[in-house]
């Protein structure tokens, strides 16, 4: 019987239905999460929003603007935690 509650490292990761809703409060876009790194992104500006004890932190002042290099990392690595929990789809 698996766990209704998962929590993997002492972190539990966030519901894809949030993440569906969520969007970038500066261009009003969708972000990805970044299973594993606890952060949400949104690629087109580059902008890195962290997640604070399962709780995104949606402001804008208190986000990262990070280089090409490593959004390309972070999206990467979304994209690879993605197909394997969906199964690939």
């Amino acid at each position: 019987m698996s766990d209704p509650n998962p929590v993997f490292n002492g972190r539990m990761p966030l519901d894809p239905l949030l993440v569906e809703v969520l969007a970038c409060p500066d261009d009003k876009g969708p972000l990805v999460y970044v299973e594993g790194e606890e952060v949400l992104l949104n690629p087109r500006l580059r902008r890195l929003y962290r997640i604070e004890s399962g709780i995104p932190v949606m402001l804008v002042d208190e986000s990262e603007i990070v280089s090409v290099g490593e959004s390309e990392r972070l999206l990467a690595k979304a994209s690879q935690s993605s197909g394997r929990t969906q199964g690939g789809n």
